[in-house]
């Protein structure tokens, strides 16, 4: 700090008053001085706390000042907070993991690799043991038409992220056996595989033991009380319907792992989230893509570029008659009608529609692809078509819009188009007319936005590693990290949003960096809650779990 001169008086000056003024004078002076010093002092040592502080000693300053409303000397804040020694990690540049070491349990077997070996019991209608070979990717698929590249492509279950999740991990660059310089902690336990053993003829009882014995377990773990949970995530690769079960009864559908207090402080990565919960996050449902090396991606999107596409638009899959709020009728119709559309009826036991070859030829002549809601909000369609190069045409917000916002674009009508149900409901608009509306240019810049993001919407092979490439792990492990990165950072700094609403969870996620509160939205008649406060699971949304289940089994048998 630079110092100021004492001011200098003449002497001959001085010595013009009497004395008594002189000293009167000097006394002032030194007291000025005085002053000065003990000021100078006093912001160096209780204020800046000694010489250079480091950005956790300012970061812990502001925190007291914040907490007290004055200031005090600092404390070390390794004693306040237990993860600041995770935080710093963040500010080592020469560390290439810095900020993103993830820590994982080693969870009992029975979490994981025990359900593997009793892969037969996993499912009522599907023989899960091929589906979890290959590190959950499944058999290899024969190219014998030509749809695929010559590697990299599998027989994948659409409910595999678990095993796929967990072994990409393994694979994870920045993996710490330390949890207190961990950014975030993973925890490996096969809820999806887990829920679909006991979900047809068990009670709740049998359909909770694991997930409360697994909360059991973690509470006791000294990694559990850094934060109560809250750095903590594990995966499942079901919709978020089959985990909210909202009572005891054995009618009721699914287990109640993401209405456990324990869980609500987790974060649970599923191919469909809850709109009005704050403890799931969507990621995307697993492809027949997984490749081993960034060439194969390169050479898989070249390939979509050039392909010639004869189809507007394309759409496969089967009506639903019993629910009177599905358009699918009405899709399938104006397929039907159209002489530039392409429909893949798939209700009567159309052999091509189980086909991965047939529908990724049809999704790869086509420039549009039909994606309405399935049983629930979403459909692994989505994903296959946009592998394909095909832009998606979705018709409710909940199906890819409000779900999977860390792997697409906030600006949805950059890789999609958007027509509301009820325009389709009410035979107001012609898919047709209405795709023939975007000009062949536009038509062309779409596509390759939808191409562009093929990278992060596959999962690559658990086996090997990406090297410039990020997939779709890649993705949401760092989405997770900066989630609770950025949890932390509030924790220290004091910040809170008391103004938080659970139920408008889904605007949180469309916000703008910065931003906190939510208001209308266009969306809102999408996301209206029945008054039945048990309605969005113990009704329509347990129903359209329950209805996904009983289309795996029309497409086994």
């Amino acid at each position: 700090m630079r110092r100021r001169l004492a001011a200098v008086i003449p002497v001959d000056h001085m010595e013009k008053g009497n004395g008594k003024s002189q000293r009167s004078r000097l006394c002032v002076l030194a007291s000025l001085s005085a002053l000065f010093w003990f000021l100078l002092f006093y912001v160096h040592f209780a204020v800046i706390g000694g010489p250079s502080p480091s950005l956790d000693e300012s970061v812990e300053m502001k925190t007291v000042k914040d907490r007290v409303g004055s200031i005090n000397k600092p404390r070390k804040v390794r004693e306040s907070f237990p993860f600041m020694r995770a935080l710093r990690t963040v500010d080592n540049k020469s560390d290439p993991c810095g900020g993103r070491y993830i820590y994982v349990h080693d969870l009992p077997p029975k979490f994981n690799e025990d359900m593997l070996k009793e892969c037969k019991s996993l499912s009522l209608w599907t023989n899960m043991c091929k589906f979890t070979s290959n590190k959950g990717l499944g058999p290899p698929l024969e190219n014998v038409e030509g749809v695929f590249s010559n590697t990299g492509w599998y027989a994948t279950n659409q409910f595999a992220v678990d095993v796929i999740f967990s072994n990409r991990m393994k694979q994870y660059e920045c993996l710490t056996k330390d949890s207190s310089i961990a950014a975030a902690i993973f925890v490996p336990f096969y809820a999806g595989l887990d829920i679909s053993r006991y979900l047809w003829g068990y009670n709740t009882s049998v359909r909770d033991a694991a997930s409360l014995e697994l909360v059991d377990w973690l509470s006791k773990r000294p990694e559990w009380s850094v934060m109560g949970g809250k750095d903590h995530f594990l995966v499942a690769g079901r919709i978020t319907w089959d985990f909210r079960r909202l009572t005891d009864l054995d009618s009721d559908w699914g287990s109640k792992l993401l209405f456990l207090p324990a869980a609500r402080n987790m974060s649970m990565l599923v191919v469909e989230s809850s709109p009005w919960n704050a403890n799931d996050f969507a990621i995307p449902y697993p492809t027949y893509f997984h490749p081993a090396k960034d060439s194969d991606v390169f050479i898989w999107q070249d390939r979509m570029r050039k392909l010639e596409r004869p189809w507007l638009f394309s759409f496969a899959g089967a009506p639903r008659p019993d629910n009177p709020k599905s358009i699918r009728g009405q899709i399938i119709e104006q397929c039907r009608k159209s002489k530039v559309g392409k429909l893949l009826e798939c209700d009567f036991g159309e052999s091509k529609c189980h086909s991965p070859s047939s529908i990724m030829q049809m999704f790869q002549s086509s420039l549009f692809c039909l994606q309405p809601q399935g049983d629930s909000y979403t459909r692994r369609s989505a994903f296959d078509s946009m592998l394909a190069g095909c832009i998606p045409v979705f018709f409710h917000p909940g199906s890819a819009y409000t779900q999977y916002t860390w792997h697409l674009p906030r600006n949805f009508s950059k890789y999609s188009v958007f027509i509301p149900e009820d325009d389709i409901r009410k035979r107001n608009v012609s898919i047709e007319e209405r795709l023939k509306q975007i000009s062949p240019e536009q038509v062309k810049i779409m596509r390759e936005e939808v191409i562009s993001l093929i990278p992060r919407l596959i999962y690559a092979d658990p086996r090997s590693r990406l090297e410039t490439l990020k997939d779709a792990f890649d993705v949401s492990v760092a989405a997770i990290i900066n989630k609770v990165t950025k949890l932390r950072k509030d924790i220290v700094e004091g910040r809170t949003n008391d103004n938080f609403i659970e139920e408008n969870s889904w605007k949180y996620e469309l916000l703008e960096e910065g931003q906190r509160e939510v208001g209308a939205h266009e969306w809102d008649p999408f996301f209206s809650k029945p008054k039945d406060a048990n309605a969005d699971s113990g009704s329509s949304s347990a129903k359209a779990a329950k209805n996904s289940w009983k289309n795996e089994q029309r497409e086994q048998t």
